[in-house]
């Protein structure tokens, strides 16, 4: 058996022929069109989501009212001024259900960190009162 031809074998036994270097490289290169194309992607993406004004709130306080069936809740809200926002207040029971909940319309305002507290009436007992979650309106 002459040497290229047992050259060959070997290549072709152990994967390494022309066609195969051509094909491992072809998609050595449309792997890394696609990472590419889905990194220029999120760049553009993220830069355009980034304009948004965003809105955060935290909770500072609870007191729990049981006379009244009641939870106050005090938190502190930052806004940027002039966007009318809304935010959820919920009262949770030991088992952390939801027993009580408000959906609140924050008008729009110069200042961008305020502070409030609202009362939430409940169906049973609560062991605490938060905010979920805020938006702009």
């Amino acid at each position: 058996m002459p040497e290229h031809d047992a050259d060959d074998a070997l290549a072709a036994r152990y994967g390494r022929t022309r066609a195969r270097r051509t094909r491992d490289r072809l998609l050595l290169i449309a792997g890394a069109v696609v990472v590419a194309v889905v990194l220029v992607a999120w760049v553009v993406w993220a830069g355009l989501d980034g304009q948004q004004p965003t809105v955060e709130a935290t909770d500072t306080g609870h007191r729990l009212i049981n006379e009244e069936r009641a939870v106050e809740v005090s938190w502190t809200l930052s806004v940027p001024p002039g966007n009318e926002s809304a935010c959820i207040v919920q009262a949770l029971d030991e088992d952390f259900t939801v027993v009580g909940w408000r959906v609140l319309e924050i008008p729009a305002s110069d200042r961008h960190l305020r502070e409030f507290t609202e009362r939430v009436r409940v169906a049973r007992e609560a062991n605490t009162g938060l905010i979920s979650r805020c938006w702009l309106t």
